[in-house]
């Protein structure tokens, strides 16, 4: 009787173990994959800051004799209309196109993770009142407003920034807002309320860690949403103005010739293609690393 009792037992928790083992071979493959677009991302950012320094030829340096030249050892995406070397000039647009995604992140994700904590963690009129103005942006197709923020700040790299940070916020605003009203109740938090802490440093120190996570893995994946972003405005005239390399304005100078001389659109489509896959990879193998349930 006690064998045949031990036999059940030990069939119920082998399956048991089995799934135990699938989650412990799962949990370093998110890991693996989360160093790999890590270090895939730095290498981005690092060329973006770079620039000029590894550019074969100098990115401004116009060439009459090659005008439209064709992709060839010498030049491997070929030269545009002015003789200038596509590969230097797309090396260099990083520079403008992935630095002014990753500081237009960092202030939308500022402003709005500090509306969001300020409204969820105080409530009242405060609450209503950021909630409101950010539901006013989100009534708005976020594009459209851009252009027309852009357009009404003249153009130009720093005005296309400044209106897409001015549209995009809220979603920060309202993620952040969610998990503190998740948060605040929580045991730990009262114990801190208990305990003589300030609504600063209970924001800080105590809720904002603890919300961070959501957060960090949204600001990630948007990266290259804020780069095609800014791309778009600058290929509609609204961004980055020549000479200045950028991705965006380098495709809409050779949109007209793109049926004769494809190399000067596919070149910068490359590169944001590339930039943000790499940044939406990262972005969802950071979200498995911190949420395996996900």
């Amino acid at each position: 009787m006690f064998q045949k009792a031990s036999k059940v037992i030990d069939k119920n928790r082998a399956p048991k173990a089995v799934g135990k083992k699938k989650t412990a071979v799962c949990r370093p493959s998110a890991r693996v994959r989360l160093r790999i677009c890590a270090v895939a991302a730095a290498a981005v950012i690092g060329c973006a800051i770079c620039g000029e320094g590894l550019c074969p030829y100098d990115p401004y340096a116009q060439d009459l004799s090659l005008v439209k030249a064709a992709p060839s050892l010498a030049h491997l995406f070929g030269t545009d209309r002015y003789g200038r070397d596509v590969l230097s000039r797309v090396i260099a647009g990083g520079h403008a196109s992935v630095l002014s995604a990753l500081g237009l992140v960092a202030v939308i994700v500022l402003i709005g993770t500090a509306a969001g904590l300020c409204g969820g963690w105080f409530g009242g009129v405060l609450d209503t009142v950021l909630m409101r103005i950010a539901d006013v942006f989100l009534a708005f197709p976020g594009l459209v407003l851009a252009l027309a923020a852009a357009a009404v700040l003249g153009g130009g790299l720093g005005g296309a920034v400044i209106s897409l940070a001015a549209v995009s916020w809220p979603k920060y605003a309202r993620l952040s807002r969610s998990q503190t009203l998740s948060v605040k109740e929580e045991p730990y938090i009262r114990a801190a309320v208990l305990a003589g802490d300030g609504p600063g440093r209970l924001l800080l120190r105590h809720i904002l860690p603890n919300i961070a996570g959501p957060i960090l893995v949204s600001a990630v994946t948007d990266i290259g949403q804020m780069m095609m972003e800014l791309a778009a405005l600058s290929f509609l005239g609204l961004g980055a103005r020549a000479p200045v390399p950028e991705w965006g304005s380098m495709m809409s100078e050779g949109r007209s010739l793109l049926a004769t001389h494809p190399w000067l659109t596919f070149a910068p489509g490359l590169a944001i293609f590339l930039c943000v896959m790499i940044f939406s990879l990262l972005g969802d193998a950071l979200r498995d690393v911190l949420d395996p349930r996900a």
